[in-house]
C-alpha cells in the first residue's frame, strides 16, 4: 500500500443501472435532438453572394471571419463574442435559480456523450449485474465485449472530432476531401485531439468531471434558494425507512423500503436521501427509479421528487414553486438588456469601417516652401459582398492638401469583404503651422461613396 492509500479510499467504479420513466424518455428526446442538431449543423447550406462559402453557420479562421446565416462576424467585432458568453452565464443563472442543475442533468456535452458511452456498454456487455461480473472475469468473452465496446467508443469519439472540425471548415468539400484523403495534418490535428478528450472525459472520466473539474458545481449552491425546483427527497413521507416484505404494513413506519435503487441508478452514484449534494446533475433518474418501485408496492408516487426545499418543510400551497421572484426578475432584466443592445448593435451594424494610422518615421517632414507635411496610413473595410469606389478629401482645414502615394483620392477602388491600404500624405502651409503654437492639430476627413459617407480625424504634428 502506497503513502496515499493509507489516508484515503479508492475512487469504486460506478455501474449505473438502466431505468424506465419519463425523464429517462425525456433525456433520450433531448439528446437525440442535440446530437441532431450538433452533427448536422454544419451540413446547413445559406446562399452567399461572393467568394464567401454557402455554410450557415462556420468560423472561417483563414478568412478572419464568422458566418451564423445572414450575421457575418469581423476580427473587429469579438465583441459579440463576449455579449454570447454573457448571455449564456446569465441564462444559466437563470435557469439554476429555477430550476437547479437541469443544464447538467439534460444537455451539458459531458452528460450527453457520457450517455451515449453507457449506452454501448450496455449494449455489448450488459445492464449493471452484468458489467459487474463481467469485470471480474478473465476470458475470451471479456475482451470481446470490451473490444466492441471500445470500439463503438472510439468511432464516436473520431465523429465528434470530425464534426467539430466541420464548423471551421466548408462541410461538405471538407468531407469529400477527408474520403478523397486530402486532408491537411492541422484538421487531422484537431480531431484527433477532439477524439481522445472526448473518449478520456466520456469513456473513463465521466462523474469525476461533473465532481472535480466542472467549476459550476462548486458555486451552484449560491444560485439556489427555497423556491428553487430541486431533486428533493421527502423524508417526513419515507423515514424512518426499512426493508419491507410483501403484505406488510406501513403503519408506524416510512414509504422508503431502502432499496437503494435511487442509487444504483445515478450516474454520480450518490444517494439523494442524504439531501442535495454537490455531485447531483438533477436529471431526475431517481425519481424514474423510485416511482417504479412506489408503483410495484402499491404506494403514491413522489417519494423523490422535483420540488423546492420550502415546500418540504412547509407543504402548503404558498410555498409551492413560482416563477416570479426578485432573482428571476433580476436575471431577466439583464438577458433582456444585454440580447436587445446585441440585436441593436447587429441591425445597425456598419457595412464601413476606417482607420487612421500616422507614420511614426520620420514624424513629420518640413518643406521646401515653409510647409509641414504628414504621411498617414488609411485602412478602408468594405464589409458589402460589392466592389466599392470612395472617394476620400479634407473637410478641415480647408487650406490643407491631400496627396495620395499612388492612384486618385477620387477613385479608391476596395474589393467586397476585404480592407483597402491606401497611403496619404496630408500637407499644411505654412500660415496655419505658425498659427498653431502647441504643434498639435486635428485634421478631419471626409470618405464617401454613392451612398455613404464617413467622418475621421487623425492627429497632425507639425514641431
Amino acid at each position: 500500500m502506497n503513502l496515499f492509500g493509507q489516508f484515503f479510499e479508492a475512487k469504486k467504479r460506478l455501474y449505473p443501472q438502466a431505468v424506465k420513466g419519463r425523464f429517462r424518455r425525456l433525456k433520450c428526446i433531448l439528446n437525440s435532438i442535440f446530437l441532431s442538431i450538433y452533427f448536422f449543423l454544419p451540413f446547413i447550406r445559406w446562399e452567399r453572394v461572393g467568394s464567401a462559402p454557402d455554410q450557415a453557420i462556420l468560423i472561417d479562421l483563414p478568412g478572419s471571419k464568422a458566418y451564423f446565416f445572414a450575421i457575418e462576424i469581423w476580427p473587429q467585432e469579438v465583441y459579440y463574442l463576449a455579449g454570447i458568453l454573457i448571455i449564456a452565464a446569465v441564462a444559466l443563472f437563470f435557469i439554476t435559480s429555477l430550476f437547479g442543475r437541469i443544464w447538467c442533468g439534460y444537455a451539458c456535452f459531458q452528460t450527453v456523450w457520457t450517455d451515449i458511452f453507457i449506452s454501448f456498454e450496455r449494449l455489448f456487455q450488459g445492464d449493471r449485474n452484468d458489467r459487474i461480473l463481467l469485470d471480474r472475469r478473465k476470458n475470451f468473452e471479456k475482451f470481446w465485449r470490451k473490444f466492441l465496446t471500445h470500439f463503438c467508443w472510439i468511432i464516436t469519439s473520431i465523429l465528434t472530432g470530425y464534426a467539430f472540425t466541420c464548423y471551421f471548415h466548408d462541410a461538405i468539400p471538407f468531407t469529400k476531401n477527408i474520403f478523397a484523403g486530402e486532408i491537411s495534418v492541422t484538421a487531422l490535428g484537431w480531431i484527433l485531439g477532439i477524439a481522445t478528450s472526448t473518449y478520456i472525459m466520456a469513456g473513463f472520466a465521466r462523474e469525476h468531471v461533473c465532481t472535480y473539474m466542472c467549476p459550476y458545481s462548486r458555486f451552484q449552491s449560491a444560485m439556489f434558494d427555497s423556491n428553487s425546483l430541486i431533486i428533493s427527497y421527502d423524508e417526513k413521507r419515507g423515514e424512518k425507512r426499512g426493508k419491507w416484505r410483501q403484505g406488510e404494513s406501513f403503519e408506524n413506519r416510512g414509504h422508503c423500503i431502502d432499496c437503494k435503487q435511487c442509487v444504483v441508478v445515478c450516474p454520480t452514484g450518490i444517494d439523494i436521501r442524504n439531501g442535495l449534494q454537490m455531485e447531483c446533475i438533477a436529471c431526475g433518474l431517481c425519481i424514474d427509479a423510485c416511482d417504479n418501485v412506489m408503483k410495484k408496492i402499491g404506494l403514491p408516487k413522489g417519494l423523490i421528487r422535483y420540488d423546492t426545499l420550502g415546500h418540504l418543510a412547509n407543504p402548503i400551497p404558498e410555498k409551492k414553486f413560482k416563477i416570479l421572484k426578485p432573482r428571476t426578475f433580476f436575471y431577466a432584466t439583464i438577458l433582456i438588456l444585454v440580447s436587445g443592445l446585441m440585436l441593436r448593435n447587429l441591425i445597425l451594424k456598419p457595412t464601413l469601417e476606417i482607420s487612421v494610422i500616422p507614420d511614426r518615421n520620420p514624424i513629420f517632414v518640413k518643406l521646401s516652401d515653409g510647409g509641414i507635411r504628414n504621411g498617414y496610413i488609411f485602412k478602408i473595410m468594405n464589409k458589402t459582398h460589392a466592389t466599392k469606389i470612395f472617394s476620400l478629401k479634407i473637410s478641415s482645414p480647408e487650406t490643407a492638401i491631400l496627396k495620395l502615394q499612388n492612384g486618385d483620392s477620387q477613385h479608391l477602388e476596395v474589393a467586397p469583404d476585404s480592407v483597402g491600404t491606401f497611403k496619404i500624405f496630408t500637407i499644411l502651409p505654412l500660415e496655419l503651422v505658425e498659427k498653431n503654437e502647441e504643434g498639435r492639430s486635428l485634421v478631419e476627413f471626409v470618405i464617401a461613396d454613392e451612398k455613404e459617407s464617413k467622418k475621421v480625424s487623425a492627429v497632425f504634428i507639425s514641431r
